[in-house]
Formats: structure tokens, sequence, C-alpha cells
């Protein structure tokens, strides 16, 4: 136990090492909740656990009592699986280190070393493969020395060092921390290039610079962010990294960043590339603003379908706000769309549905939106009657393109991708579904004009009742100006903001819709296209999926890979690998514990062994929520 506060109503809260924090009752001592925090324990008997490649690129590490994971920084790939890269050295040649782990004392060739300072003891080594340099990591501090114990450098660090391991190159080292981190070090001074999590579920992952500049798996973005202190008599504010996207979302220069070995240098390099300069202004001159929801306060019990919501907020530098947004079960409530309130607070009355449910409240100034505040409320009203409850109506609209005009860039399944999950779809009428619309959209019917009309009538069709699902397959590009473009048949690669579909078309689309909306995405195929010029490269799926899981936007998305993988697709299995176990999930193998319902959660599990099953591991689909949606059934198992 680290430290107690007592809590106003007698209970107390208490903080642990693990780290890990719960809550107390004085009387009883009962534990009345417990928190652990979601971080990797590098703290293991296993001292050759963390690996790294020659080149830096790869790293290998085995958590306590979990299954050893692989990470690729050139493709940002995690894989469970042993790493066979080198682990650490503590013999070498004419050197040998001693009482190196949890000791105080460590030797090299039998000589005591004198930089560990009182009480602070060495829990890792490595020597470098030409031998002329070793770094120790302890409690506080990363040490570098030559072979007779000479500090070259030191570096004070953030959490206790369970391991380091020194690349073959001798250009950086790497080093796993108690804090759950993985970072890499410049071997010539110490300077710290690189942080890397890896959040335990082994799907999530965040890379990010010194500065902040970051890549995110899908979901990720909000396991960082930026501490900012309001003074000594006001709580610090905390802002997840991804309200500065726009400024600080750079996979270009993490991917130039060990190849360089500095920061400013691998940002250079990527604006060059793509021709942009980077803003430079501090961030405290760009935050967007805090909410706060003052009434009803959350776990209240509701009687009535008519709420009225007070809320406040704090929009720092006084930056004018530009509009809130009032969100049910996270979708927009119809007549709370942009409010622009006069002053620091604000009312709306909002009709909710006769069940429990969870209100978000969001705020917008120039700066981007603020991190939503939540309640959630619990009906204790009248209860509807069974034949008084109508069921939501189910809006699709598929989009997939096999026969693209182009011979170079055509595909084999998409089209039927898309035919075979509006059919699989069709057969859920009269089940969770009092009726289904289908728009399909197959090669030569899909056309840019015809897709936004889709786009179109799926907003304005759909209503707070229903449900509403976008399906697309095919081809997705990106610019060099990092805008991201789904491919219609007639595309012109050459004139993409033309002939293309933008993401913005999709994103305005979702954040419309009033019902419940889930996208579907499988627009990273391999083949020609990627070849056919060097001006565009595979699409940023992550970016645009966690742009579409923003509260703001707040679709669940099914993505069919991640990272810099392309989807896969076979004859043998007759549609794309993520269409394949979609369809077979829908029609029944996704009904966990036999319930009945297919969720979006037991429909995830499914697709992702089932895609691992039929690529062999080679391509990882994922499915992501927006922080204020929960799980729901999209389907019944006949």
């Amino acid at each position: 136990i680290m430290d107690i506060k007592t809590l106003p109503d007698g209970r107390f809260c208490y903080a642990g090492s693990q780290p890990d924090w719960g809550i107390f009752t004085t009387q009883t001592a009962k534990k009345e909740s417990y928190k652990a925090a979601e971080i990797n324990n590098y703290a293991t008997s296993d001292k050759s656990h963390l690996r790294i490649s020659y080149d830096g690129f790869e790293i290998g590490i085995k958590p306590a009592y979990r299954n050893p994971l692989s990470f690729y920084l050139d493709n940002r790939n995690i894989l469970q699986q042993a790493s066979q890269q080198d682990s650490y050295k503590d013999k070498l040649e004419n050197i040998t280190i001693k009482n190196w782990h949890n000791n105080t004392s460590p030797t090299i060739n039998g000589q005591a070393v004198s930089f560990l300072k009182k009480h602070e003891k060495s829990f890792c080594v490595d020597i470098s493969l030409d031998a002329s340099q070793m770094v120790f990591g302890t409690n506080w501090t990363l040490y570098c020395t030559n072979p007779s114990g000479k500090v070259l450098w030191k570096k004070a660090t953030q959490a206790v060092t369970w391991a380091v391991n020194i690349a073959g190159n001798n250009k950086v080292a790497a080093a796993a921390f108690g804090d759950g981190t993985i970072r890499w070090y410049r071997m010539e001074d110490g300077e710290l290039l690189l942080n890397l999590f890896l959040h335990p579920d082994n799907k999530r992952w965040v890379c990010w610079t010194p500065s902040g500049y970051y890549d995110a798996s899908p979901g990720a973005e909000e396991l960082i962010g930026w501490h900012v202190n309001n003074g000594s008599d006001q709580e610090a504010s905390f802002y997840a990294i991804s309200r500065f996207r726009d400024k600080y979302y750079r996979p270009d220069v993490i991917d130039r960043i060990i190849d360089v070995l500095d920061e400013s240098e691998a940002v250079r390099k990527a604006d060059q590339a793509a021709n942009k300069a980077t803003r430079t202004r501090h961030i405290n001159k760009e935050l967007p603003p805090t909410v706060r929801i003052l009434s009803p306060s959350s776990g209240s019990d509701v009687f009535s379908e008519t709420v009225q919501i007070s809320y406040s907020i704090q929009s720092p530098n006084d930056e004018a706000i530009t509009g809130v947004k009032i969100l049910l079960n996270g979708r927009p409530v119809d007549n709370q769309r942009g409010i622009v309130p006069k002053g620091k607070r604000g009312e709306a009355t909002i009709t909710i549905p006769p069940e429990n449910c969870k209100i978000s409240v969001i705020a917008e100034n120039r700066f981007g939106a603020s991190d939503p505040a939540y309640i959630s409320l619990y009906w204790k009203g009248e209860q509807p009657r069974d034949e008084d409850i109508l069921k939501p109506k189910l809006y699709i609209l598929a989009v997939g393109v096999s026969e693209y005009d182009d011979p170079k860039f055509r595909l084999n399944f998409p089209a039927k991708d898309a035919l075979d999950f509006c059919n699989t779809m069709q057969k859920q009428k009269g089940g969770l579904y009092r009726d289904i619309e289908i728009k399909s959209l197959t090669d030569k019917a899909a056309t840019k004009d015809n897709i936004l009309d889709g786009l179109q009538w799926l907003e304005r069709a759909t209503t707070s009742r229903d449900v509403a699902m976008l399906f697309l397959a095919g081809h997705g590009v990106e610019e060099k100006a990092g805008v991201l473009y789904f491919l219609p048949v007639g595309a012109d690669v050459e004139s993409l903001k033309r002939t293309g579909i933008s993401k913005e078309d999709i994103r305005l689309t979702v954040a419309s819709v009033p019902g419940k909306i889930v996208v579907f995405m499988d627009a990273c195929h391999s083949g020609n296209l990627m070849q056919v010029t060097r001006r565009w490269g595979g699409p940023d799926i992550n970016r645009f999926v966690n742009e579409l899981i923003s509260a703001e936007n707040g679709a669940v998305v099914f993505s069919s890979s991640t990272g810099k993988q392309y989807s896969l697709e076979d004859a043998a299995w007759g549609n794309g690998a993520f269409t394949k176990a979609l369809v077979e999930g829908m029609n029944g193998k996704a009904n966990y514990h036999n319930k009945g319902k297919i969720s979006v959660k037991t429909l995830d599990a499914y697709i992702a062994e089932r895609v691992k099953e039929l690529t062999d591991g080679k391509q990882s689909p994922t499915t992501n929520f927006p922080p204020n949606v929960e799980d729901f059934p999209i389907g019944v198992a006949w």
C-alpha cells in the first residue's frame, strides 16, 4: 500500500504498487471496488525475456504469466509468438558481469561498480556485440558504461527498468519498464527516441516520440495523452492524444526515427516527403474544451422519458465554443445538434427510451472536440408491455467493387462479398428487426454518384430507433496529404478528389445517422494497385477507424485488417477472409453459449479467430467501440 485517503462518507481509498487501487469500508473492511492497471508486467524471473533485432525494428518480450509477444515496428504488427532475436549478454569476450540481478553490488570482471547510488539496485544488463559498451537498468536510472565501469551516459527513468537489450548494430538499446512501456534509446548518448505501450489485450498498441508524435492501432488513442497542470488550487486536466490527431498523428515520423536516430530529423524528412511543414505552436495554445455534467448525477434513477440535462463548459484561453452535442447511447439526439451555449453553462431537455441509458455531452471549439462527459441513468418507470415495444428497422448500404475500369486494379471477391453479406443479413428480417431495407452497389453500379446517394439515403432513412450498417469492400488509397479515398468503379488515381469517395464523405454520414451504426471496412486489399505508382500507398485504416469510433462520430467499426496488413482473398473460401468469417458468424457460428442472439462482441470474437485460422495469422481483423457505446445485439441465431 503506497497511499491512503479517506472519503467524505467514511470509506477510504488506497493506492497500491501493482499499480492498483481500491475502496474499502471502515466498519467491515470490505473491499467495495478494485481496479488493477491495464499494463503488462515485465518483472519476470526470465532474465532473457526482452529481445531486439540487429537493426532495432523488432522487439520480443515475455510479460509475466502471459504468452510471449513480438512487435514489428516496420509494419506495426503484434504477434503472440516468441521472438528468435538475441537476448541479453552478461558474458562476452573478456567481459564478465556478475551480481547484476536484483543486487546493489554488480561487478565487471570482478571489480565492483561505483556508479550506483545508495540503495539503488541493478535489475538488468546487456553488453554490446562489439564489447565496447554495456547498459545497466536500475530502480531509477539507465547507465551506459565502458568495460572499465566508467559511465558514458546516464538517463533518469520514470519507472523500474526490468530488462534491457542492445541492438546488434550498437545504434539503439531497448528497455522494458515497470510502467508497462518499452523504450528505444540512442546508444551514442542515451537520448530517448521512441516509446511503445502494448496493451494486455494483445490488440491495442501505441508508439510515440518524446514530443508526442504518434501512431496507434484502432482503439488505442485513448491510452496516452497530455497532462496539463492548471495551478496549485485546481485539479490537472488530461487530454487524450486523439484530441490532437491532426497535429500529432504522424506514422511517417515513427517510420523514420529508428533509421535516422533523431526525432527532429525524422520530422524533417517526413515533412519533406509529404511536402508540408510541421506546426510548432505549444500544446497549451491549442486545447479543446472540457465538459462536466452537473445534473442529473450519474447513477440516478429516472421515472420519466423526459430528462433535463445541465452541464458546464471550460474552454482554455477563453476560446469561443462553436458547438455542443448531446448524445443518447452514443448517437446524436435529433433536436440537440450543434447547440452554441451563450455562457459557460447550458441546459437541454431530451427524450429517452424506457430503459437504462447513457447520456454524453461533447463541446467543441476551433481546436477540436472535448472528451465526452458521461452519465448513466437507470429506468425505474413503468415497464412497457412486449406488444408496445417496436422492433428496430435495419438499413444496409453495401458497396463492393471487383471489376475496376483499369484491369490492373481488379480483385476477385469484393462484389460477391457485398452481395453475400446482404443475403445473410436479409435472413434477419422478422427476428431482431421488424423490416430490412438494403441498397447494394456492386461493380458497374458502384459509381461515385451512386455511393454518395446511398450514403445520403442511409443518413435520412435511419431513425433513432433503427440500426444502420455500412459495408465497404474494394480498394482504398491514401494521398500524400493523408486523405483516404475509397475507390468507386470509375475512379482515377490521378484525380482522386474528383473521382474518389473521401473519408470525410463517409465520416459525415456516420456522425449524422441518428440510430446505431455499424461499419464493416474491407478496403485494404492486396493487388496491383500499390505497384502502379509511388505517389500513393496503402490506406491508413488505423487513423480512419480511430476517427469513426471517436465519441463525436460514434460508429462501431469492424476492420478487416490493421496497421499495414493487406486483406486476403482466396478462391477456396469463395470470399475474402473477412467476409467469409463475417457471413459464417451471422449465420449462427457467433452464437456463443447458445444464447440465441449475436452481439457485436461475440461476432468480433468469432471473426478474429476465424480469420486468424484462414490466413495462418497473416491478417488480424479488429472491432472497435466508441467510448460511449455498449455492446448490443445485431442478429439472432436461427
